[in-house]
């Protein structure tokens, strides 16, 4: 298996190594590839996603990323920006399902912002449209108007082959889990969800085992602090998939704990934490590296067919968690306070 490895920015570099770590512990044979992303890349070779990158990338069977972006790339043009890289790399690669599961562990339970009762045993996955939408949908960018005033132009789009193939995700999803299925949409204002509905509602005819239901996102969001449970598979958008998938880990504790993989028609994916590079922590050693390691244990699961080794990525952590080793971000009092490092190494322990 070649894996290229992606550090980033920020954090990135620290909670890779640790995923790295765990991985070498493993025994498997790998041939990793280290190579410059993001802000990173801006700095060796003046680009965010360089050449050399994308084509290790495109030769590799896996990516593990760590995180991108930096303050101090903000006054760069939009193009050269860090986050241009990770959106490049996405559409470069074709990976256009996002995988986002949110899950708290019973030791957690504690760490999340909601009442116990809530929350527990929560277990819900977000399908995540990843390569179309408004991020990436013509025309976009600033202008001066006839009137000489200034307008941001950004396109919601979306074709009828994108949805139907991020729903067959979704619905295959759905049939290895509790068979139901929540569509996002905001299809009572937004045309371009109107048609993802539609959709939808014809597939469905295709998976008749599966419950779909669909909700507006506005009410998602209040839906995912009142009750979440109530979920258990959700497909939508890229932007709406962007933005409540991160208030769903919120109910995990934190985003340090949500892992993610991006997928292609062949489940080769890219593997990243869904939080950011955090560049204020940077160099500290305190980040929480549980995120990209749960997002090893999704390449063994979705693109190695591997199941043994992804149990056992996360029975490592669930174990390392049980014996009360906290990074900074979930840490409560009477818990064992523990570096970044020194999770990663908790959690190899924890292996065996």
């Amino acid at each position: 298996m070649k894996i290229a490895i992606l550090p980033g920015d920020g954090i990135g570099p620290e909670i890779t190594k640790q995923a790295v770590d765990v991985l070498k512990a493993l025994n498997v044979a790998t041939e990793l590839v280290e190579a410059p992303i993001g802000g990173a890349g801006y700095e060796k070779f003046g680009d965010p996603l360089p050449d050399s990158t994308l084509d290790l990338a495109i030769k590799s069977d896996a990516i593990l990323l760590g995180a991108v972006g930096d303050w101090k790339f903000d006054a760069l043009p939009r193009d050269k920006r860090p986050e241009q890289g990770l959106l490049r790399i996405r559409k470069g690669l074709n990976l256009f399902a996002n995988l986002r599961p949110a899950i708290l562990y019973p030791e957690l339970v504690g760490a999340s912002s909601l009442k116990s009762e809530i929350v527990s045993n929560l277990d819900i996955m977000i399908v995540r449209e990843l390569t179309g939408d408004i991020y990436f949908g013509q025309p976009r960018g600033i202008h001066t108007n006839e009137n000489g005033e200034r307008e941001g132009i950004n396109t919601m789009r979306y074709s009828e082959s994108e949805i139907k193939r991020i729903a067959h995700v979704a619905f295959h999803i759905a049939m290895k889990r509790s068979k139901k299925l929540c569509s996002i949409d905001k299809a009572n204002v937004l045309e371009t969800t109107e048609l993802w509905r539609q959709i939808m509602i014809d597939l469905s005819k295709e998976y008749p085992e599966v419950e779909l239901t669909h909700m507006y996102v506005d009410n998602a969001a209040m839906q995912l602090i009142k009750n979440p449970k109530q979920f258990d598979v959700l497909v939508t958008g890229n932007i709406f998939g962007d933005i409540l998938s991160d208030e769903a880990s919120m109910l995990t504790g934190s985003i340090g704990m949500l892992p993610s993989a991006s997928l292609d028609s062949n489940n080769k994916g890219m593997y990243e934490p869904s939080h950011g590079s955090a560049p204020d922590i940077a160099g500290k050693n305190i980040a929480n590296p549980l995120a990209t390691i749960l997002s090893l244990a999704m390449m063994f699961r979705y693109t190695f067919n591997d199941e043994k080794n992804a149990k056992k990525i996360e029975a490592a952590v669930k174990k390392a968690l049980s014996r009360g080793f906290r990074t900074a971000d979930i840490y409560s009092a009477g818990d064992k306070k523990v570096s970044c490092s020194e999770m990663g190494e908790a959690v190899i322990a924890s292996l065996n």
